[in-house]
């Protein structure tokens, strides 16, 4: 009788792929699987939307710490503030100087939500929740963006004043390079730097833990909920960031519309002149002129950024997801 020999080895059945599958493709979830690029528009449209929703705001914010100019600052108030402007100037008087930021604040901050998303991917190894490494993230991500942005602030502010010498954006342009040379576009920009990595860093670190406590706080309704998940952490991150640095704040706008409208020159863009300047004459709460609007205007534009933002990438992630 003839031996049957038994293949014990195992049998695989062929599984056939679908034809749109692509072995080669993986997303890295902690970067939300977007390019640089969709990075770059969205925090281009986000700020954008933030400081023309805004303008108002900041514009009131300007005119209170340049208020007196040389000479010790009259205790005046938010609602005097605006009630004078609205009354000589009307309406129209609160968007003087729009232009420049619209000009200024697609372009930073499409540098600096690009620039963070990839910083956070970098220094967070892999884990979302490091609070530390949102912060680092943040200080780079303002480093790169002032660089673009601090030429046409120091437009904006000058075009935001009182009794303003410019006709407009071009005319102040031609007029500062002829008059005071490119480098007064950068006067402020050391100060700027120093201000807003603090800024930034507690900005970040706070809206990625109040987002995440948030979210927490009902798991079951996150997907439901995030807008307002982003809205609400971003208040307070702004809110929080702008009561920290509003001294620095006031030195930035000081460096960048000094010799105008009787503002005080400084022979130096050292910011520890400008802080004796300022308390010299008018005090230690003169380093806090304007912090009132300065909190009304970054509480709300954070959550309007962040929502914007987070609308954006939201949309470029399911853009995504279609073309995979």
């Amino acid at each position: 009788m003839a031996a049957t020999t038994t293949d014990a080895s195992p049998k695989f059945r062929h599984v056939p792929q679908p034809s749109d599958y692509r072995p080669e493709i993986s997303v890295n979830s902690s970067h939300d699987g977007l390019e640089f690029w969709q990075f770059m528009i969205a925090g281009s449209i986000a700020g954008s939307v933030e400081h023309m929703a805004m303008f108002p705001v900041d514009t009131l914010k300007t005119r209170m710490q340049v208020i007196g100019g040389s000479y010790p600052a009259p205790s005046i108030g938010l609602r005097q503030v605006l009630g004078s402007l609205l009354k000589v100037e009307g309406p129209a008087g609160l968007y003087r100087g729009i232009a420049a930021m619209g000009l200024g604040a697609g372009p930073s901050h499409a540098v600096y939500f690009s620039v963070y998303e990839l910083c956070k991917d970098y220094f967070s190894a892999g884990n979302p929740n490091n609070s530390a490494a949102h912060a680092v993230s943040g200080v780079f991500a303002t480093v790169a963006s002032d660089s673009v942005i601090t030429p046409m602030d120091m437009v904006k502010q000058r075009l935001q004043l009182k009794s303003t010498p410019y006709k407009g954006v071009v005319d102040c342009v031609k007029r500062v390079l002829v008059e005071e040379g490119i480098q007064a576009f950068y006067a402020s920009y050391r100060t700027t730097v120093v201000m807003n990595a603090p800024f930034t860093a507690v900005h970040f670190a706070t809206y990625e833990a109040a987002k995440r406590g948030l979210t927490e706080v009902s798991p079951e309704n996150a997907d439901d909920e995030k807008l307002v998940v982003h809205a609400t952490a971003g208040a307070v991150a702004g809110a929080l960031s702008a009561a920290v640095t509003t001294p620095l704040d006031v030195v930035k706008t000081q460096l960048q519309c000094q010799g105008v409208c009787g503002c005080d020159r400084f022979s130096s863009g050292s910011i520890r002149d400008v802080i004796k300047t300022v308390v010299k004459k008018d005090g230690y709460s003169g380093l806090m002129r304007g912090w009132i609007p300065r909190m009304l205007f970054h509480a709300p534009a954070a959550a309007i950024c962040w929502s914007t933002y987070e609308a954006a990438k939201a949309f470029f992630e399911e853009l995504n997801g279609r073309s995979n």
